[in-house]
């Protein structure tokens, strides 16, 4: 029955396991015959059913042997059936081992896999915060490429109608040739002589560039002379502390001199008074000799007379040649006293001519004084004229340090600890030490002020600087630094005060009397003034007389001021009011109108605290008639609102968001200074109207200096130390060598005019 199963054709499902798994195949759960007595023996769930449902027919209940041959064959069946499950169960064991061993290794390589995945996640965060960086700076960029695509479209469109108004003026210049003929000899000499203008220019061009060319040839012979100039400059110092201590000498001996000298002419007055006194004594003594000798003579008359009188001629005479011995002595004292006064003349008279000499040798040496200090000084300005060349062609930003007094209140005890200047002639005036914990921090700037500097002298460092403006050149000056320590005071000065003017009036002073100097040399200047400040991240404007613009809700003006740079780099901002001037009366009428308007606010840390930015700008637009040229210079002054901490200004409320916005344009600069100084490809301008609006000023061709204020108190040490950090950074930023604004009146413009 067993074999007819197993030799049947038909295929049949698996036995399945006990426990209700999956059915079995021939396949999947091969059974091991090894050893068996019937060969390959496989069961299905059938046979085994079938096995166990199976009963024996027996032909007689009474045929026991058939019964046992029966019941034998079935115990074998049973037995094969018992066998393979016993051998089945073994390769069960052995694969369920086996799939264990796999199920660890399994475990380990999923654990494996985790870390490995967790690994790869965390690169792929890393990756994703990059993607998500460049697509950021990306979409800045797109932003950026948009707004110059857009303004290129703009200027496509205004070229396309400056050509369509050029086609229409050349349709009406040509309607109008017939009337030009008889002007066309002249028109065609002054074409001529503009050729011969620009051939000139040409050759001008060329010469410049050859310039240009050896200039930076030049610059290590500049330095040379730099190096030299140091040199004779520490030699003619050694010079004049010499000159000084022999003229300190000589001084010495002329007062020495001039102490003998009054000796001997009190002497000489004593020995006078001497001599007179003797001389009186010696009349007196004659005139007594007389007169006891006619009374010798009445007597000697009166002795022939009278004998009885004879002792008394005898005492006459005695005492008559006493007198006569004194008057013997004091004849010699005289003439003792005549050689004395004689020698007295003598040594008065050498005192006088030594006198004379040493006051000769005075004046010599005042004299090569005055030489080596005219000499200083030319060197000193030659010096500061070549690092001015240095500095423009490498284009760095000029900074200047000043430190403003103690107030009084303030601790001025610490001043000394606190801030220091080197006394090395390389450092002069050009450094500045501060100290924080014990720690000295030490800086160079191209300039520093010492709290006693006045505004005047100050004025005078930087007063080339603003006459770059009527050249042509673009010039920014602002201020920086903490809250109270004299920005305002040196860009705006103390008003009344004529010696205390800050750099804006005396700026506009000095432009206005270069202009009416100029006029000689054909030059006419025509001076635009705009004012405006940034207050909460928002522009207004300080010249508006509309008293709506300068209300804020929250810090947002009514109107919109937009920011906009042109291909040539200048700066305008929309709808802001621009005005002509033509005196500096008109300026600071203009200037007193602005500091009413402006934004300014009481905190801890000081009384009168400007709350905003404030930006000055003078427009400059210049043509000589005579040399046909023409310039357009632009001068921005700056005043920064002042950095502050929380911690030390107390703020609160609106004054607290005006921190918060004024710190937070002070970052955007020092981020924008720190791309310049590591020359990024992206500067971040946009973060900021402050940035943006200087954009052209640090990154442009102008000509910057910035004032970083200082305060000399020991409570502001941070503060001082990180707005030094910040200058020092910002002098070391390469800008771009300055551009001159000029150009040559076109002849079509002359002829319009003529």
């Amino acid at each position: 029955m067993v074999g007819t199963m197993a030799s049947n054709g038909r295929i049949r499902s698996a036995f399945p396991v006990a426990n209700g798994s999956k059915d079995l195949t021939p396949d999947s759960a091969p059974v091991s015959t090894a050893g068996s007595e019937c060969g390959q023996v496989e069961f299905t769930r059938e046979d085994v059913e079938a096995l166990l449902n199976e009963r024996i027919k027996y032909k007689s209940k009474f045929n026991y042997k058939e019964r046992c041959e029966n019941m034998m064959e079935y115990i074998k069946r049973l037995r094969l059936c018992i066998r393979w499950f016993q051998e089945l169960e073994l390769d069960y064991a052995f694969e369920q081992e086996k799939l264990k061993n796999a199920l660890v290794l399994n475990e380990k390589h999923c654990a494996d896999m985790e870390a490995s995945l967790k690994n790869k996640e965390e690169e792929l965060n890393m990756i994703i915060e990059e993607l998500r960086k460049n697509f950021e700076s990306a979409q800045i960029q797109l932003a950026k490429e948009q707004t110059e695509k857009l303004a290129a479209n703009d200027s496509l469109v205004k070229e396309k109608e400056a050509r369509h108004a050029v086609e229409k003026a050349q349709s009406g210049l040509t309607e109008e040739l017939g009337k030009a003929q008889g002007e066309l000899q002249t028109a065609n000499q002054r074409i001529q002589s503009v050729n011969d203008m620009y051939k000139l220019l040409q050759e001008y061009n060329s010469s410049l560039q050859l310039y240009n060319s050896k200039l930076q040839g030049d610059l290590d012979e500049a330095h040379e002379t730099i190096k030299r100039g140091e040199k004779e400059r520490t030699e003619i110092v050694e010079n004049i502390g010499n000159l000084k201590g022999q003229f300190s000498a000589l001084q010495d001996q002329l007062a020495a001199s001039k102490a003998s000298q009054d000796d001997i002419m009190k002497q000489k007055a004593e020995l006078v008074n001497e001599i007179a006194s003797l001389k009186v004594e010696l009349q007196q003594a004659k005139d007594e000799r007389d007169h006891h000798l006619t009374e010798l003579k009445t007597l000697q008359t009166e002795a022939n007379k009278y004998n009885d009188f004879k002792d008394t001629i005898t005492e006459l005479e005695t005492t008559c040649s006493s007198q006569s011995n004194q008057i013997q002595e004091l004849q010699d004292r005289l003439v003792s006293c005549d050689r004395r006064l004689q020698m007295s003349d003598l040594t008065t008279f050498e005192k006088m001519n030594e006198f004379e000499d040493q006051k000769q040798t005075i004046i010599d040496l005042k004299s090569r004084v005055e030489e080596a200090e005219l000499k200083l000084v030319e060197g000193e300005k030659l010096r500061k004229k070549l690092h001015n060349t240095i500095l423009e062609l490498k284009g760095n930003i000029r900074v200047f340090c000043r430190v403003r007094p103690l107030l009084p209140g303030e601790n001025n005890g610490d001043e000394g600890k606190t801030i220091s200047y080197p006394a090395s002639l390389e450092l002069l005036g050009r450094g500045i030490d501060l100290m924080q914990n014990a720690q000295k921090h030490s800086f160079t700037f191209d300039k520093v002020f010492l709290p006693n500097t006045t505004q005047e002298d100050v004025f005078i460092e930087i007063s080339q600087l603003v006459q770059s403006a009527l050249d042509g050149y673009k010039v920014c000056i602002f201020a920086y630094g903490q809250t109270g320590s004299g920005k305002t005071y040196t860009m705006m000065g103390k008003p009344g005060n004529a010696e205390e003017k800050g750099l804006i009036p005396r700026c506009l002073e000095q432009i206005f009397e270069t202009r009416q100097s100029l006029r000689s040399q054909g030059w006419k200047y025509e001076l635009q003034v705009s004012m405006l400040e940034i207050y909460n991240e928002t522009i207004r404007d300080l010249l508006s007389t509309n008293k709506e613009a300068l209300r804020t809700d929250n810090g947002v003006s009514p109107q919109k001021h937009a920011i906009k740079h042109d291909a040539h780099g200048n700066t305008h901002v929309a709808e802001l009011t621009i005005l002509d001037v033509k005196s500096s009366r008109e300026v600071s009428f203009l200037l007193d109108h602005a500091a009413r308007n402006r934004s300014v606010g009481k905190t801890q840390m000081n009384e009168q605290s400007s709350r905003s930015h404030f930006v000055f700008t003078l427009r400059i637009s210049g043509v000589n008639e005579s040399t046909e040229q023409q310039v357009q210079g632009v001068l921005n002054l700056i005043d920064l609102a002042g950095s502050e901490r929380l911690s030390k200004s107390g703020s609160t409320g609106d004054r607290l968001k005006e921190t918060q916005a004024i710190n937070k344009s002070l970052s955007s600069l020092g981020d924008v200074i720190f791309a310049l100084a590591k020359k990024d490809d992206h500067v971040p301008f946009r973060n900021s109207k402050l940035t943006y609006l200087l954009q052209p000023c640090l990154g442009g061709d102008s000509k910057t200096l910035m004032f970083v204020n200082i305060a000399p108190e020991s409570s502001s040490t941070g503060e001082s130390l990180c707005s030094l950090r910040f200058a020092a950074r910002v002098n070391a930023c390469e800008i771009g060598t300055p551009r001159r604004q000029t150009n040559i009146i076109k002849p079509l413009d002359r002829l319009s005019l003529g």
